[in-house]
C-alpha cells in the first residue's frame, strides 16, 4: 500500500492566500482537525493533546507535571521545572496554539476557549515553577496574545447568544488584564501601540454600535442604570416597554433587528 499522500490532498489544493482548515472523519471514528500546508497538510486530534499522544499515560504533559507538582507539594514542598522540560512544554503549547487558531478560523470558539485557557493555565504553571526567570519569561511574552484569543472566541460566544453585554464585559476583562501584564512588567508603553488591545478595542466599539442600534439592549441598559440608582419605579417601566417589544419581535420576526 503506497503511503504516497497526494491522492488524499487530491481536489484540496494549496492556495497561499487563504487560510485552509477542515474537520473530516477519522479512520477511528473521530473527528480529526486538518490544515493544508504548501507541502502537505497538518493533521490534529481535536479532544486531548492535538498529536493524540499521552506522554507518561497523561492527557498531556502539562497534566502530567501538575499531578506531579500536586503529588510534590503534598509530600515535599517545591516543584521545579528544568530547562529540558519547559522545552518539551513549549513544543507541546505550540501544538494547541496550530489547533486554537485552526478552529478560530472554523468558528469553534467554544474549543478555542478551551485551548487557550489551557496555554493560560500552562503559563501559570512555568511561571510558578520554572527555575529559571528567561524559561518564565519565555512563555509568559505570549500572554497578552493568548489572553486576546480567548477574549475574542468568549465574546463571539456570547454575541451567538445575542448577548452584547457579557460579550462587552469579556472584552473589558482582557484589555485591563492585558494592560495589568505590561504593568507587571514595566512597560506601559506598550499599552497604546500593543496590536492585541487595538483589536480588542476596536472588536469592542464594533459590538457597542450593534448593541446600541438595537432597542432592546438600549432599553436594557437603561434597565441597569434605574436599578443602580434604586428607581424601582422606572425599572418597572423599563421592564413593561422591553416585554412588550420581545412580544411584538417574537409574532413579527421580519422586524427583528439583527442583533437580536
Amino acid at each position: 500500500m503506497s503511503k504516497d499522500i497526494r491522492p488524499i490532498l487530491a481536489g484540496w489544493d494549496h492556495d497561499p492566500d487563504d487560510f485552509q482548515v477542515r474537520i473530516v472523519a477519522g479512520l477511528d471514528g473521530r473527528d480529526k482537525l486538518q490544515m493544508r500546508l504548501d507541502l502537505g497538510l497538518l493533521q490534529m486530534e481535536l479532544e486531548g493533546r492535538p498529536d493524540g499522544n499521552k506522554p507518561f499515560g497523561a492527557d498531556s504533559l502539562l497534566d502530567y507535571h501538575e499531578a506531579r507538582a500536586q503529588n510534590n507539594e503534598v509530600h515535599s514542598g517545591t516543584y521545579v521545572l528544568e530547562p529540558a522540560d519547559c522545552e518539551a512544554l513549549m513544543r507541546e503549547a505550540i501544538q494547541f496554539y496550530h489547533r486554537y487558531v485552526a478552529l478560530f478560523h472554523l468558528g469553534r470558539y467554544d474549543l478555542v476557549s478551551r485551548d487557550t485557557a489551557r496555554n493560560l493555565r500552562l503559563f501559570d504553571f512555568v511561571k510558578l515553577h520554572a527555575i529559571r526567570d528567561r524559561d518564565k519569561l519565555a512563555f509568559d511574552q505570549y500572554r497578552p496574545y493568548v489572553t486576546m484569543m480567548r477574549a475574542r472566541a468568549l465574546a463571539h460566544q456570547a454575541l451567538d447568544r445575542s448577548d452584547h453585554r457579557t460579550a462587552i464585559d469579556v472584552l473589558d476583562q482582557a484589555i485591563g488584564a492585558i494592560k495589568g501584564f505590561f504593568r507587571e512588567y514595566d512597560q506601559q508603553e506598550q499599552i497604546n501601540s500593543s496590536q492585541e488591545l487595538i483589536l480588542l478595542r476596536k472588536l469592542r466599539r464594533d459590538i457597542d454600535r450593534e448593541r446600541r442600534a438595537d432597542p432592546v439592549e438600549r432599553l436594557d441598559d437603561q434597565l441597569h442604570h434605574a436599578v443602580a440608582r434604586e428607581d424601582y419605579e422606572e425599572a418597572a417601566r423599563i421592564r413593561d416597554q422591553i416585554r412588550r417589544l420581545r412580544i411584538a419581535s417574537s409574532m413579527n420576526p421580519s422586524d427583528r433587528s439583527p442583533a437580536s
